[in-house]
């Protein structure tokens, strides 16, 4: 952590529901190095909140504990080592020596050194494709595994400093500013197709086991294996909920939501009862898919709007409307829009109607669309204007933009449709919501645009502004 960047403290913080703290710890340039360094007076000017205040004051002591704990074992076993060399041998040697060199190795890895067909197309510095990324993974696994004395378990922490070294090492390789956790996700996917087949080693077997896998057995999606996990603690705790009451309400939603006519208010209800299991599950970077199984709701903007209330205590559609109602004459008269193609078809299509309902829609419509290209970003990570939806973040889908009989409006995570959206304010609500729903870090080429209506519809006092 000593080590880290601003940003990968902002995504840490991101990671731990702390997402409102990520414009001051920017501003402040808050590294991994100055995070630690915080006391108790630093925390309570930083951060406003008292509850913020104490998980991040709870989140670093635990991280200063560990550390401090680590350290003193290594201590104890050097020292025992020396005072008592007939108790420190055998097996508890070579243990303390693999935990050693474990920690020696995450202090300060060094990438291996490829074969020369990855070097080639890494120094053209293009985007490997799909063969080349498995090379480049499978060279990261094996390295991996030499530097865990064969373990096949590398822990959290350990791929974090691999593919953190990869794209500081490569940094064309973050795709969209969510590289990180795609090359995180192929490594542990490789860890896993490589631990399927074997069958003689004890550590392998030992997990299996543990973790339910059995020869012959079809093996339990994360969202499965999520709820019998929720169900466990549930069957620990009947006070709170008894048997499978928890499995009862994602049922019960899931019938609900295949119904035409919909009870809304008992929807409400359920999906207040089962938000633990939910935020778990985005927390542990289910698959999105695994999530929408689950609670299908969540493809619904109502339930999209109100989760992300639940969350933050704010109303993002009325808060929206309100931004595109008053900023939308000021970002159409910025020159750097004036040839913009959608401000060029904004002035065609307002020639054409004279209702003041219309043209002011028109114009919200946009001024959506023309944010991007006002603070510098990448457009086509924001929206995809009568074209394919190309980026796996939340990408807004528009159709016919100023057709008011056949405007379309749809929300893309993963190049999938998520969600079908009324008009520009309901779209960009859904938008900025999705990220924090699921829980998506913001790519590097679209951040000044989030960052500015993340702090209006959060109302900080020193809001971003209009360049």
């Amino acid at each position: 952590m000593e080590s880290w960047s601003v940003e990968q403290v902002c995504n840490w913080l991101k990671l731990r529901n702390l997402g409102e703290l990520v414009p001051k710890f920017r501003e402040e340039e808050i590294s991994g190095a100055a995070l630690l360094a915080l006391n108790d007076r630093m925390v309570q000017q930083l951060v406003k909140k008292i509850g913020h205040q104490a998980v991040l004051m709870d989140l670093i002591k635990k991280y200063q504990q560990q550390k401090s704990g680590l350290e003193s074992l290594t201590y104890s076993c050097e020292t025992a080592s020396q005072k008592f060399p007939e108790v420190i041998s055998g097996k508890n040697l070579k243990s303390f020596f693999v935990r050693h060199k474990m920690l020696q190795w995450t202090s300060s890895y060094v990438l291996p050194d490829f074969p020369f067909d990855v070097k080639c197309v890494l120094a053209e510095k293009k985007c490997p494709d799909h063969s080349m990324r498995i090379r480049i993974i499978e060279f990261l696994q094996a390295d991996m595994t030499k530097y865990l004395e064969g373990s096949l378990y590398p822990n959290s922490q350990q791929y974090n400093i691999v593919v953190n070294a990869l794209l500081q090492a490569y940094p064309f390789l973050d795709e969209d500013g969510n590289g990180f956790l795609l090359w995180k996700r192929a490594l542990k996917d490789r860890f896993k197709y490589v631990r399927r087949p074997i069958e003689d080693d004890e550590q392998v077997l030992r997990n299996k086991c543990k973790f339910g896998h059995r020869r012959g057995q079809s093996r339990k999606s994360f969202a499965e294996n999520t709820l019998d996990d929720i169900q466990g603690k549930v069957e620990e705790e009947p006070a709170l909920l008894k048997g499978s009451a928890m499995d009862l309400h994602i049922k019960w939603l899931n019938r609900e939501y295949t119904k035409t006519q919909r009870n809304w208010e008992e929807v409400d209800n359920r999906m207040n009862v089962t938000i633990e299991i939910r935020r778990k599950m985005i927390s542990d970077k289910a698959p999105l898919k695994d999530v929408l199984r689950v609670f299908p709701f969540l493809r619904c903007p109502y339930q999209l709007f109100r989760e992300f209330q639940l969350l933050t205590h704010m109303d993002i559609h009325k808060k929206t409307v309100e931004i595109l109602e008053i900023y939308s004459e000021n970002i159409l008269s910025l020159y750097v829009v004036r040839n913009n193609p959608i401000n060029i078809m904004l002035q065609e299509n307002l020639k054409q109607h004279t209702e003041e309902d219309v043209l002011k829609y028109m114009k919200m419509t946009a001024a959506c669309l023309l944010l991007p290209e006002v603070f510098g970003d990448d457009s086509s990570l924001f929206a995809a204007v009568n074209e394919e939806v190309k980026a796996v973040t939340p990408v807004l889908e528009v159709k016919n933009p100023f057709n008011v009989n056949s405007c379309e409006f749809a929300l893309y995570i993963e190049r999938e449709e998520l969600a079908q959206l009324d008009d520009c304010t309901m779209a960009l609500a859904a938008l900025v919501a999705a990220f924090h729903v699921f829980d998506i870090p913001c790519p590097k080429r679209i951040h000044r645009t989030l960052n500015f209506l993340e702090s209006l519809v959060f109302e900080v006092r020193n809001p971003a502004s209009l360049p």
